[in-house]
């Protein structure tokens, strides 16, 4: 039988200077779906996508990945200096690092899934142009295709649609919902509601402890 866990969470627990972030959790994450961690400031979203991505070690617990490749994390745009000097096709491209590595020279294959990835983005038109020419919801279109050009089959968002008018809210959400429509298991941290309640499932985070579920239930109870 197909295993339809992307991700299993056991009695996880994550503490910085002996305070306690994450007590004793467990959850899994749906296969192919997109899950949205929400909470309020604090409860510990951004510790929980750490965690999931590798970057952030439990003081107990495990976490269990059965998705095939490196995660591809997504950082907001505002994370990315504006002064930048590099245009949207170069920041696709740095995608392909996850399996060329750094600064190497990108093959015809690699050149081919940038290109794949700008225009599956709609940013084919932009990708000439300096990242510090772009708005708030273009930069995070090239983020979001940047990390497509990975290709992971487990995509983590911390917060993507943070500072963005509605319209671009709006695209982050479609892209997402494309995205998963893959097969890709796409975890984003989020404070909006309304973009928690558009997800598959939820995981709702308060006083370090955590609630699993379809959104409709886990928001109505939170």
């Amino acid at each position: 039988m197909q295993n339809t866990e992307a991700i299993r969470i056991q009695g996880l627990t994550v503490g910085y200077a002996g305070q306690p972030v994450l007590s004793d959790i467990s959850a899994t994450i749906p296969r192919g779906q997109i899950t949205a961690i929400v909470g309020p400031n604090g409860s510990g979203k951004s510790t929980l996508l750490g965690i999931l991505a590798g970057t952030v070690t439990a003081q107990s617990g495990s976490v269990h990945r059965s998705t095939t490749h490196k995660p591809a994390f997504v950082v907001q745009h505002n994370a990315i200096p504006t002064t930048l000097p590099m245009t949207v096709r170069e920041a696709v491209a740095m995608g392909r690092w996850a399996h060329r590595g750094p600064w190497r020279r990108l093959t015809k294959q690699d050149r081919e899934i940038t290109r794949a990835c700008l225009e599956r983005m709609d940013l084919t038109d932009l990708a000439p142009r300096r990242l510090d020419t772009l708005s708030g919801g273009q930069r995070q279109r090239t983020l979001l295709a940047q990390a497509l050009a990975q290709q992971s089959d487990l995509m983590l968002l911390d917060e993507p649609s943070t500072g963005l008018d509605a319209t671009s809210r709006a695209e982050i959400s479609r892209a997402l919902a494309e995205i998963s429509a893959t097969g890709v298991t796409v975890v984003q941290a989020t404070h909006d509601m309304a973009e928690a309640e558009q997800a598959d499932y939820c995981l709702l985070l308060r006083d370090g402890r955590l609630q699993a579920g379809h959104p409709k239930k886990v928001l109505v109870r939170g």
